[in-house]
């Protein structure tokens, strides 16, 4: 049993003791032994973090939440967020506009190409095996997971953390996992997990994270169901704007609530797209060819074997309607292509349009994300209210490999070597100074 484990456990045990019949010594005495215990064994040397910052962050992540669903569609609780602290323009998701690669990628501030989960589903030559967010034996591999995750770098620096659902939080990455920390279900509802978060700011201060990350997974599904443009995406929007509000509020209610930092971002925005506009890669790549195929509309990954690229590349290079670069040509801006999980040919759709590998598996999906980064659909949302923020700051567009920095100069400590920036973003911050 370890650290968050145990924590939970020690706290079981007094209520249980604030139950016991004062008479019962015999209780008081288990009672006091197996706390001891508990608490002995879950102390561990820990390097400190910055003296005197006593600072909490919360920070959510919403899935799929388009930067402009606000503008679009009633949002009171966002809004006053907003106004009580700072709102972005938007905020620029790394490439591809994906869910697994972007968690991480705030949580490392590595771009994909860097931490190495370079799509939803990829194969990885250097393990010759296959990764996929749906697959629980690659899933649950740290061998998959480059980088140092935030609640790593805190945790050497003697913070403890938490974490409901944050990509890779589950995942034993460097051998540690959060203090605190649950395996995704995606069945438990928001409510508890909202639950679980004022039960972990509400512990003794020596056993309290310091950082509590978490995630609710909509409206990411509504919007691929129905696209970004439908009521019934916009009545998502309005429940998650509600239960964002519900745990903005519970928060502001604690005695700490002053102390918390409380931030809120997606993952991607969302694109509106037709079923009938489809490119099938094997009208171009036939199944004979030596050629790997993986990843997921609008973008896949393709691994030829040698003596193999040209061909797959001339014959997908005039296709209209999607981008096919060789790994090594990648554009810059998108900063992808040059680790080798990345294939050898990168295959994306033009805005708007999808591509799947065969015929049977076009469906019925109105909104899909992964695009080019330059396409603002893909842009995601930035708030955050706390003792650290300016209020009703209006931050322009920005990074999201720049949360990582942040999210170290919040809790005072050092970050690890990351691909972010703080500079980009200090002007947000009542107290910008940048250490060094």
């Amino acid at each position: 049993m370890n650290f968050y484990e145990r924590a939970p456990a020690t706290g079981a045990l007094f209520l249980l003791f604030l139950k016991m019949n004062k008479k019962n010594l015999y209780s008081y005495v288990w009672f006091l032994v197996i706390a001891l215990s508990l608490c002995l064994s879950a102390c561990q040397p820990r390097v400190s973090a910055q003296s005197g910052n006593k600072q909490i962050t919360v920070i959510l992540s919403l899935d799929g939440f388009r930067w402009d669903y606000p503008d679009k569609t009633y949002t009171p609780n966002l809004d006053q967020i907003a106004a009580d602290g700072v709102k972005a323009e938007s905020m620029i998701p790394s490439f591809p506009s994906k869910t697994f690669p972007n968690h991480y990628t705030i949580v490392t501030g590595l771009y994909p190409d860097h931490h190495g989960l370079v799509n939803n589903s990829f194969f990885n030559p250097e393990l010759n095996r296959s990764y996929s967010m749906g697959a629980k034996d690659s899933r649950f591999d740290p061998a998959f997971y480059g980088g140092e995750p935030i609640w790593i770098t805190a945790k050497k620096q003697g913070l403890i953390t938490a974490s409901f659902f944050w990509v890779g939080s589950d995942v034993p990455v460097q051998g540690m996992n959060p203090d605190y920390f649950k395996k995704y279900d995606g069945s438990i509802p928001y409510i508890n997990r909202i639950d679980t978060i004022i039960y972990w700011l509400s512990l003794p201060e020596s056993i309290r994270p310091r950082l509590i990350l978490a995630y609710y997974e909509e409206p990411d599904g509504i919007g691929h169901k129905y696209g970004p443009e439908d009521p019934r995406t916009f009545e998502a929007v309005h429940e998650i704007d509600s239960l964002t509000g519900i745990l903005y509020k519970r928060i502001k209610m604690l005695a700490i609530a002053d102390s918390v930092n409380f931030i809120i971002v997606s993952d991607h925005g969302m694109g509106e797209i037709s079923p009938k506009d489809v490119v099938t890669l094997r009208d171009y790549i036939p199944e004979k060819w030596p050629v790997r195929i993986e990843g997921g509309n609008p973008i896949f990954n393709l691994y030829a074997s040698d003596g193999w690229v040209d061909s797959a590349y001339i014959a997908l290079h005039e296709v209209p309607h999607i981008k096919v670069w060789k790994a090594g040509e990648v554009p810059a801006y998108l900063n992808y292509g040059q680790n080798p999980s990345c294939g050898n040919i990168v295959v994306v759709a033009d805005s708007a349009w999808s591509v799947n590998l065969n015929r049977q598996l076009i469906g019925k999906s109105r909104g899909t994300h992964g695009y080019d980064i330059t396409d603002s659909d893909m842009h995601a949302i930035f708030y955050a209210s706390g003792p650290a923020f300016k209020q009703a700051y209006s931050q322009p567009t920005f990074k999201n490999v720049d949360i990582y920095p942040l999210l170290s100069h919040l809790l005072g400590i050092l970050p690890a070597p990351n691909d972010g920036d703080l500079n980009e973003i200090k002007g947000m911050l009542k107290n910008p100074e940048i250490k060094k």
